[in-house]
């Protein structure tokens, strides 16, 4: 990641949101859709209409490359029916977040998390395919709350927190009653926790603060896509069927093969078909010739 990229250089803007913390975007967002949706799922409008039925992760949405969004809108998404599971959420990112991000910079971070949200998302979607159901829909940043959680300890294993905001405990024990809870919860399959989503964040956030990942090239691949493939377009032309030969190359190159061969072995050494060629090529350069 770049210099200017770190949490501790701040470059001055006057454009909105340009101050802003990758965590804070984040939040923002989350509570803004929330609130959105509370009201569109509630009876203030003449109509109702949630947003999960549009953005949520249904399983055979995230297999479907046509609906590959869905990886990363569910994680913005939360229950319109009570708050406690976006309080929940943005307060552990509001708490762990921030610390992550001094280290990243801005822009790593919203890759990172953004990265976590879709990895937590496909592996839920292959352990319902395998071992759930075809119905079952996810929504929720849990995934990649836990991928930031994950970091912050990998970074900060002894620092204090307060359990349940009473006991204090060292944020490694937290890790292990989340991992405990999680795993446990995986394997019975009970509940309507995506506890697998849980595993594969936190495994995401352990693996980048080890491996020191840098996901800058992220945000390269579309102007590389786009440029491959516009570098890669070939030019449109007309061709006669004079103008090939049997193996689909060009008139003139199959001339140039063929006097090559005559420079090498004489005139002697053509076949009749590559006479004819030759025959068929001068016939084409008089009529050109004829024609200006």
């Amino acid at each position: 990641m770049g210099f200017q990229d770190r949490g501790y250089v701040r470059q001055r803007h006057d454009t909105f949101m340009a101050d802003w913390t990758g965590v804070t975007l984040i939040i923002v967002l989350n509570v803004s859709l929330w609130l959105l949706n509370f009201l569109l799922s509630s009876d203030l409008l003449p109509f109702k209409r949630s947003l999960d039925d549009l953005f949520c992760l249904r399983v055979e949405g995230g297999w479907n490359p046509l609906q590959a969004w869905q990886l990363l809108t569910y994680g913005f998404l939360h229950d319109p029916d009570s708050p406690w599971h976006l309080l929940f959420n943005m307060l552990a990112l509001w708490f762990f977040g921030r610390e992550v991000e001094a280290i990243t910079g801005r822009g790593e971070f919203l890759r990172f998390y953004c990265t976590a949200i879709v990895l937590a998302g496909l592996s839920w979607v292959v352990s319902e395919r395998l071992f759930g159901g075809a119905n079952a829909r996810l929504i929720g940043a849990s995934g990649g709350v836990m991928a930031v959680l994950a970091v912050f300890i990998w970074y900060y294993p002894t620092q204090t927190v307060l359990l349940y905001g009473v006991l204090p405990v060292p944020v490694w024990a937290l890790g292990l009653l989340y991992l405990f809870s999680d795993v446990s919860g995986a394997a019975s399959g009970s509940g309507n926790v995506a506890h697998v989503a849980h595993l594969a964040g936190a495994a995401f956030g352990v693996l980048y603060a080890w491996r020191r990942w840098d996901l800058s090239a992220l945000a390269e691949l579309p102007g590389r896509f786009l440029g491959r493939l516009f570098s890669r377009r070939t030019r449109m032309r007309v061709v006669h069927p004079d103008d090939e030969g049997e193996d689909g190359s060009s008139l003139d190159e199959v001339v140039d093969r063929i006097l090559a061969k005559i420079s090498r072995s004489g005139e002697s050494s053509l076949s009749a078909e590559e006479r004819q060629t030759l025959t068929r090529a001068s016939r084409r350069l008089r009529d050109r010739d004829g024609s200006r």
